[in-house]
């Protein structure tokens, strides 16, 4: 049997420059020949297996890259955008999208974002700091490896257990900074969570705060005092022009750190192989919330110890996404701005602190399937208590075909049989069939049939 091969030149030489290799460099620590690596490069020579195996055991490469192809939809979803009206007379055929979609499928990509985006004020949302910075996290598949070395050893120098994690970073803050840690009450603190008082030497905290997220601060705090040049740099490399959208990346560094220290890489991976990535266990174990924990568990793409590809968002009652981060998971779930009202985590503000989950066959723009695993729970924000405590429900998701591997999922069927059927929310899916559709998909063309009335309010054409 021959071995399977892919044609993936510009992947190849993306990798080699962001590693800033010569091809000589490169192909010597390949085991090829220079000359065979640039035809590599040029698409004249195929990627074979025992390649893509070496370039991930040689370098930080996530052979999912090599398939930039779907994330437009392949020559299908190409087709389906380049058959709009404003490309009608350029005559564009299958064979020059397969051709350009095989030499620059980053220049693709790029296309089809900016022709999805159309109908949207695109310069806006392209300059919203949010943006900015979650696609800079999306760049790191938010791992900084780095901050997490830095966490993981400061961690063993405290020798952080859950029975003690308070009182060994309040320590730190006291011997290495000079400062006391305060709790103080909500009157007294009451537009601020965490307020550093240099004049008393105090880190204050509110008493709104429960110890979990007291613990948190407090990693916060030591992250912004001793890692200060390190997340600046990080920061910096992102070479934004908004300075917001610095130091929002600046904040996401901070408690970047702030999670690795108290949930230590080693030590949280063992667990969570341990325990199937039971979520009440691993909670308890680390004195971690449950978003908290969500926020990890996107973050574990540590070369040769890499965890399970979890993706992570934040929805408030309106469905608006507060926080998303697809990490190495790749998911299209939390790409846009809508989201599917037969999707989990929608309904999970009526189950109150349970996690409910659902297996989800998804349906993107381009027309793709993708099978997913979603499990959902509420959480309150920090900010008030009682009835006037902010509410949101946190999503973890993790591709169906892994999820086996979950202690959530023991006695699950993990099929298409057992699917919800969802999409990008109405105004960008095309399935025809939804019962719960409350707009046509934008640029569909309607149609009508006085005669019948069918069971969906609109019919449409592709």
């Amino acid at each position: 049997m021959s071995e399977p091969s892919i044609l993936a030149g510009p992947a190849i030489r993306r990798l080699r420059r962001r590693e800033q290799m010569t091809q000589s460099a490169m192909a010597a620590r390949l085991g090829i020949s220079p000359s065979y690596l640039n035809l590599i490069e040029r698409n004249q020579r195929p990627l074979s297996a025992r390649l893509v195996v070496l370039l991930a055991e040689q370098f930080d490469f996530d052979p999912r890259s090599l398939r930039q192809d779907e994330a437009v939809g392949g020559v299908d979803g190409l087709r389906r955008r380049l058959a709009d009206e404003r490309f009608a007379d350029l005559a564009i055929d299958r064979d020059e999208i397969a051709e350009w979609l095989a030499a620059a499928p980053q220049a693709a990509l790029a296309f089809a974002r900016l022709f999805d985006a159309s109908g949207k004020d695109v310069a806006a949302v392209q300059n919203d700091p949010m943006d900015l910075v979650r696609r800079e996290v999306e760049r790191w598949r938010n791992h900084f490896a780095d901050l997490d070395a830095a966490a993981e050893a400061l961690a063993d120098e405290l020798r952080l257990s859950s029975g003690e994690i308070g009182s060994a970073l309040a320590e730190r803050l006291r011997q290495n900074h000079q400062l006391s840690v305060r709790v103080l009450p909500a009157d007294v603190m009451p537009d601020a969570l965490r307020r550093l008082d240099l004049h008393a030497r105090q880190l204050q905290l509110s008493e709104l705060l429960d110890t979990p997220s007291r613990n948190f601060q407090i990693a916060v705090q030591l992250a912004l005092l001793e890692q200060r040049d390190a997340i600046a740099a990080i920061a910096n490399g992102a070479q934004f022009a908004d300075r917001a959208a610095w130091r929002l990346f600046r904040r996401h560094l901070a408690h970047y750190f702030a999670a690795a220290l108290l949930m230590p890489y080693g030590r949280f991976m063992r667990a969570c192989e341990a325990t199937g990535y039971d979520l009440a266990v691993l909670q308890r174990r680390f004195g971690v919330t449950f978003e908290q924990l969500a926020h990890r568990l996107t973050t574990l793409q540590r070369v040769g110890q890499r965890g399970l590809p979890f993706f992570m968002a934040r929805i408030d009652r309106a469905g608006q996404f507060s926080k998303r981060f697809a990490g190495a998971s790749g998911s299209p779930l939390i790409e846009d701005v809508a989201s599917c009202p037969l999707w989990i985590a929608h309904q999970a503000f009526e189950y109150y602190g349970r996690i409910v989950h659902q297996i989800t066959e998804y349906k993107d723009k381009s027309g793709n399937d993708s099978l997913w695993l979603t499990l959902a729970r509420t959480v309150e924000g920090s900010a008030a208590l009682g009835e006037q405590a902010p509410h949101y429900v946190v999503i973890l998701g993790l591709e169906a075909r892994l999820a086996g591997q979950l202690a959530q999922c023991r006695g699950m069927v993990l099929d298409r049989t057992r699917a919800v059927r969802t999409g990008p929310g109405c105004a960008l899916c095309h399935r025809a069939d939804c019962l719960q559709r409350s707009l046509p998909p934008r640029g569909a063309a309607l149609q009508f049939d006085e005669r019948t009335r069918g069971l969906t309010p609109f019919d449409f054409g592709g």
